[in-house]
C-alpha cells in the first residue's frame, strides 16, 4: 500500500513551517554570553519575589 508523494509534501510543508516559525526566534540579536545574562537576571528576580513570597507567609502564619 503505497501513499505516492503525500509524505514526501508532508515533510517539505512541516520542514517550511518549522524554518518560518525559527524567524522569529532570534529577533533579540544577544550573544550567548548577554542572552545567559539576561536569563540569570530573570531566574533571580523570579527568586527573590518567591522568597519575599514565602516570608510574607510565613509571617502570616506566626501571628
Amino acid at each position: 500500500m503505497t501513499r505516492g508523494n503525500q509524505r514526501d509534501l508532508a515533510r517539505q510543508k512541516a520542514q517550511k513551517k518549522l524554518q518560518e516559525l525559527g524567524k522569529g526566534k532570534r529577533s533579540d540579536n544577544l550573544t550567548v554570553e548577554q542572552r545567559k545574562a539576561r536569563d540569570a537576571e530573570v531566574m533571580r528576580e523570579k527568586q527573590k519575589k518567591k522568597e519575599e513570597a514565602a516570608a510574607a507567609a510565613a509571617a502570616g502564619k506566626v501571628k
